[in-house]
């Protein structure tokens, strides 16, 4: 009986914990953004502003010729010290190096879309929501923080995209204990702009995750159309095998 208990009590906390984010926020719908140029945008600011830090090992300079680029393409902008295309993505920043300056050494992003879809939201709603949550906060050793990940070790690298933004937060009393006060957030400052507006960075960041999402599964684009085909396949033979079976039972009555 007890256990019967628990496990209704567990069953009770999936709708809350589902609305919940990593950093008890609600995690934004990452926008559509599936077209070829779409996702070669996203490539370049991977290769930018990414890959200076993480690595993507799984994943070849050459297979985004599947996005529309040719190989002169890639080695003209994707390519800025020695690699080839057939190269993997990896990154020239030595884990020593990094566990030093940012006390973690950063993670491979080949499957990071996929690797933090929950309850909460998708891969791409998390990516989307942690890379435009960022603010200046100089308590922190990078002077930078996230609201999806509180005390986070990454600095905000597309902070000239974006500009240098803080947060405001507010008092209020706790709606729970009258007695205690609470510091609520209450939006974001912009304290410099960036070289984008905030609808056009919103619109790089989709791209960029976009491509974060591509690349966790390049095939996706040819599955989905091969499941179309199946599908439409299917169709015509459960309608081949319905009048069959019509015309069979005709025969025996």
């Amino acid at each position: 009986m007890n256990f019967a208990k628990k496990l209704i009590a567990m069953l009770a906390l999936l709708p809350a914990l589902a609305g919940a984010a990593e950093g008890g926020i609600a995690l934004d719908k990452a926008p559509e953004r599936a077209g070829l140029s779409s996702l070669q945008h996203g490539a370049k600011l991977f290769v930018n502003y990414c890959l200076n830090c993480h690595s993507a090992s799984s994943m070849r300079y050459n297979r985004l010729k599947d996005l529309g680029l040719t190989d002169e393409q890639i080695k003209a902008n994707l390519l800025f010290t020695s690699e080839k295309t057939g190269d993997m993505m990896t990154t020239a920043l030595r884990p020593a190096d990094a566990k030093q300056w940012f006390g973690v050494v950063p993670p491979d992003l080949s499957v990071i879309a996929r690797a933090k879809a929950s309850p909460a939201g998708s891969g791409p709603d998390w990516l989307y929501t942690y890379l435009r949550t960022f603010y200046k906060d100089e308590a922190t050793p990078t002077g930078w923080n996230n609201r999806l990940v509180p005390n986070v070790a990454m600095p905000h690298v597309m902070w000239e995209l974006q500009g240098v933004r803080t947060i405001k937060m507010v008092d209020g009393k706790d709606p729970h204990d009258a007695k205690k006060t609470v510091h609520t957030f209450a939006g974001y400052e912009q304290v410099t702009p960036g070289s984008m507006t905030a609808t056009e960075f919103d619109t790089a960041t989709a791209d960029l995750v976009a491509y974060l999402g591509w690349m966790a599964e390049p095939a996706q684009g040819t599955r989905k159309r091969l499941g179309v085909w199946v599908l439409l396949f299917l169709s015509v033979f459960v309608l081949l095998a319905w009048r069959l079976n019509a015309s069979f039972w005709k025969e025996v009555k």
